[in-house]
């Protein structure tokens, strides 16, 4: 189970004096018991599941992301350098994504299902990915095929 890793993991960066990446699986697993007490209750420890935390370790990648951006906006690199460095960290437990091309292959069949509403066609291709990729880039990639229609 993921929450095993997370737990060697910080063991390890413990002994290891290791303190950013300490900070960042603490926070995580901080974020992963609050989820699992909203969501299940006093038995989040039993029903978690790694889907769910899965989807956790995704919204914290997606955080610091928006906070680098913001951030970098402000000139504040110091705190862009340390979001970097907990992001790092995040993206080992992350699930991989999948590349430009395999993307562009699975939503080549929405674009050119002639469906003139984008919302339709984002809906139709975020279940075709799966969580595989960010929506983000699936909503440019699907807007760069119809374009080149």
């Amino acid at each position: 189970m993921i929450r095993d890793t997370l737990q060697k993991d910080l063991n390890d960066s413990l002994k290891k004096g290791l303190s950013v990446r300490v900070e960042t699986i603490r926070f995580l697993m901080a974020a992963i018991t609050n989820f699992g007490i909203t969501k299940y209750g006093p038995d989040a420890d039993k029903k978690l599941t790694d889907a769910d935390i899965t989807e956790i370790v995704k919204k914290q990648v997606k955080t610091h992301k928006e906070s680098i951006d913001a951030f970098a906006k402000a000139g504040r690199q110091e705190l862009v350098d340390g979001e970097k460095a907990q992001l790092t960290v995040l993206e080992e437990y992350a699930p991989k994504e999948m590349g430009d091309e395999e993307l562009r292959k699975l939503l080549l069949p929405v674009s050119a299902s002639g469906e003139p509403n984008f919302g339709l066609l984002m809906k139709q291709a975020m279940a075709l990915v799966a969580g595989k990729a960010d929506g983000g880039r699936v909503a440019a990639t699907l807007k760069q095929l119809m374009s080149s229609k």
